[in-house]
């Protein structure tokens, strides 16, 4: 057979190449260009027997892709897994601690901030190959107020790694990102790290999982010794001891299980394929009639039940000690689905939103989603999950949500913070484009469908701060900063108090916050001044009051005159107009003219009541008499007479001060419910209904929005992080007697200032 030298054919023509096998996985370019003959030489007969078979041309390179990402808790070692991963896969040739004392910090924590707090921000994508599988690596933050970032990760992958602390167990993370897998349907398998640590307790995690995250699942591995005995790991499928020898422990080496840990390993064995039989049919069959079950049948049995998500393997090991790591990259193959195993749904636009499903090839039309923005240093990076058909740098895409027709200028696939030119990608990949502009969640098709993938779920925010540059000059980057932070994360929000003109940023909590107010000093040199924001308070009257002003003045030439009478009183709250003013002058006693600048004098006199400067509202102002002057009438005369007519009657009609009050519903384990219910009253709310949600309360209050700053902080440190809460202003309702005395002290002590 002819040979087809490899330099003839150019690199950029191949999906990619393993450097194990010497195996190139040809794009659809290659595979058009070379023809069966020559690609022969490639795959090593791979392509040419698929050829043969009828099989299509990606299938083995898609059989051969897994997109996961990696969730859990705050502080469970999501950062330290990546990196050990990327070790052992060779993407990088050195470890680095995520609060390494080396100062390089971990690669997946790319910004100065993440690597000073020992947190993850942003989550971070990367690609790495294990045994000829491509691995795309997606390492998502685990604090709550990050939460936007494991939602978005986890909308676009097919499958997950849950890592839970031995030690810690299930915390309240664990069980909001497992709430985020089931609403995206992610298959996943639990990592059980951290087992080189005192008191770690594999047995008791597994339980926690079963029982708080109702997981249906079972061990797949037992370890060799516990805390800082560990020594390595028993595959209860292979039935094999696994060992980590080396610096880094990069040399795995396989033993016979020991003697003394037959009868555990037995116990365990027959534990895991009881749980796999309960759901997987074919399992249950050779179980129930005592075959004797070989290793190979268990493992397709473990992966059948995961991909159906009716299963939960669970791994273990240390990442921090190297141990553990390289089988929980087989598992990831051996359980977790390529692309073509997983059912995606698109929206038919054309068709009333029809459901459509996509077969996830790349031979369909191109179908991709924008699913997380970033500012780089040439621009706006837009992060791509391809669902179907082949994107290439140069060609048209058509953005669904807006219509506009855009063209990739250049196409890389990211490692971290570093990037890699590539010339085209095909569905099940995740990528990154350059210069297209677009927002987190727009579609991309090659204009042959009209389809949109259904968005992710974005949290409203719950707290808010008031920003404000130091210097008037660094104006323009703070409002810079500011847009470009909205559009990255869905979750910040950007407001202007129309009463104070303050900047207000709403989000998920204090800590995203102080991250964004950080990230706008460091990134855009603008230092900001951060204060609580201003309550909009509001006052009105409670009772009738007269008034008789008469505005005169002289000093040489035209004066002022203008004389007012009438009475102002109290509307039912809640009307549509909150302030009314009516005529009911008969005859001539102040011309008709002088009416509008009555008027508008009384309701520019509304906007600031006397007790603490905010606006008066439910008042009615009746204009009953009057009295003109021919020649020193005017409308300013008869404006300032109005207003100093209200501010006259005004402190008569007794008028309080309303704040607020907003409905919060909160969700915490029954276990807290005294507590917080507690708290609640020590804020002023009114409880008003209570309800059950399996083991959580569901419990609906009033609370005045003056007493909930710094509550997300407090709510966790009462529900060790599980409460959740969400606040919607409800309506403007009097404050207490003591309460309004200390406003309006305040605003005298202010005012005096």
């Amino acid at each position: 057979m002819a040979r087809f030298p490899r330099s003839a054919v150019p690199r950029l023509l191949y999906t990619f190449f393993s450097s194990k096998t010497r195996r190139f996985y040809p794009s659809p370019t290659a595979a058009l260009l070379l023809g069966n003959f020559e690609v022969r030489q490639f795959s090593a007969g791979n392509v040419a027997r698929a050829k043969d078979a009828k099989e299509p041309w990606w299938k083995e390179s898609m059989e051969r892709l897994r997109n996961i990402g990696i969730s859990a808790h705050i502080d469970s070692g999501k950062t330290t897994l990546t990196e050990r991963i990327l070790y052992y896969t060779g993407r990088i040739h050195e470890i680095h601690e995520v609060r390494g004392k080396d100062g390089v910090g971990a690669k997946m924590d790319s910004m100065d901030l993440e690597r000073e707090k020992g947190i993850t921000i942003q989550s971070a994508a990367t690609y790495c190959t294990w045994k000829d599988y491509q691995i795309n690596i997606i390492d998502t933050p685990g604090h709550v107020d990050f939460t936007i970032e494991v939602e978005r990760a986890l909308r676009v992958l097919d499958g997950a790694i849950l890592v839970l602390c031995s030690v810690g167990g299930v915390q309240s993370q664990s069980i909001t990102v497992d709430r985020q897998m089931r609403r995206y349907e992610v298959p996943r398998l639990a990592f059980i790290n951290k087992l080189d640590r005192m008191g770690s307790d594999p047995w008791k995690v597994l339980n926690q999982a079963r029982s708080k995250l109702r997981h249906h699942s079972a061990a797949v591995q037992v370890p060799i010794g516990l805390e800082e005995n560990f020594q390595g790991l028993i595959d209860l499928v292979q039935l094999k001891a696994y060992y980590f020898h080396g610096s880094s422990g990069e040399k795995v080496v396989a033993e016979e299980i020991p003697a003394d840990m037959d009868a555990i390993v037995a116990e365990k064995r027959r534990e895991l394929i009881e749980m796999v039989s309960e759901v997987d049919d074919k399992l249950a069959e050779a179980f129930l009639n005592d075959e004797p079950i070989s290793s190979v049948d268990l493992e397709e049995a473990v992966r059948r039940a995961t991909i159906a998500r009716k299963f939960v393997p669970v791994f273990m090991g240390s990442a921090f000690k190297n141990k553990g790591v390289q089988p929980l990259l087989d598992g990831v193959l051996s359980c977790l689905p390529c692309p073509i195993e997983v059912s995606n749904y698109a929206l038919d636009q054309t068709k009333n939103e029809v459901k459509v499903m996509l077969p996830g090839t790349p031979d369909g039309p191109l179908v991709a989603l924008a699913f997380k923005l970033e500012e780089g240093r040439f621009g706006q990076l837009t992060y791509l999950r391809v669902y179907e058909g082949v994107i290439r740098k140069g060609d048209f895409i058509v953005n669904i949500n807006t219509g506009k027709k855009i063209k990739v200028p250049r196409l890389v696939r990211m490692h971290s913070d570093e990037m890699e030119d590539i010339q085209e990608a095909h569905a099940g990949q995740i990528v990154a484009v350059f210069g297209v502009d677009c927002a987190s969640g727009d579609t991309f098709t090659n204009g042959s469908v009209k389809y949109t993938m259904t968005s992710m779920s974005v949290p409203e925010p719950v707290m808010s701060l008031a920003v404000q540059p130091v210097s008037k000059d660094s104006g323009g980057q703070f409002s810079k900063a500011l847009n470009r932070f909205q559009r990255e994360d869905p979750t910040f929000h950007v407001g202007l108090d129309a009463e104070s003109g303050q900047t207000i940023i709403s989000g998920m909590g204090e800590l995203h916050l102080d991250i964004y107010v950080e990230r706008i000093r460091r990134e855009y040199k603008v230092d900001a001044t951060v204060g609580k924001p201003r309550v909009n308070f509001r006052e009105t009257i409670t009772q009738r009051a007269e008034f008789d002003y008469l505005h005169k003045k002289q000093s040489g030439g035209q004066g002022q005159y203008g004389r007012v009478c009438g009475y102002v009183e109290p509307i039912p709250p809640g009307s549509p107009i909150k302030i009314e003013f009516e005529n009911m002058i008969v005859g001539q006693a102040i011309p008709s003219n002088f009416i509008p600048a009555i008027e508008k004098g009384f309701k520019e006199a509304a906007n600031s009541g006397s007790l603490i400067g905010h606006p008066v509202e439910n008042i009615r102002i009746v204009l009953t008499d009057g009295a003109s002057h021919a020649v020193d009438s005017s409308e300013l005369a008869f404006k300032l007479a109005a207003i100093y007519a209200f501010r006259q009657c005004y402190s008569a009609a007794r008028p309080v001060i309303l704040e607020p009050i907003m409905l919060v519903e909160l969700k915490v384990p029954t276990e807290f419910q005294g507590t917080v219910a507690g708290d609640i009253n020590k804020r002023k709310g009114v409880i008003v209904g209570n309800d059950q949600d399996g083991d959580d309360s569901i419990i609906t209050v009033n609370v005045p929005l003056n007493n909930m700053f710094g509550y997300s902080t407090m709510l966790r440190s009462m529900t060790q992080g599980k409460g959740e809460f969400t606040m919607e202003y409800k309506e403007h309702s009097p404050v207490s007697q003591d309460v309004q005395m200390q406003l309006v002290s305040t605003h005298k002590a202010d005012k005096a200032e």
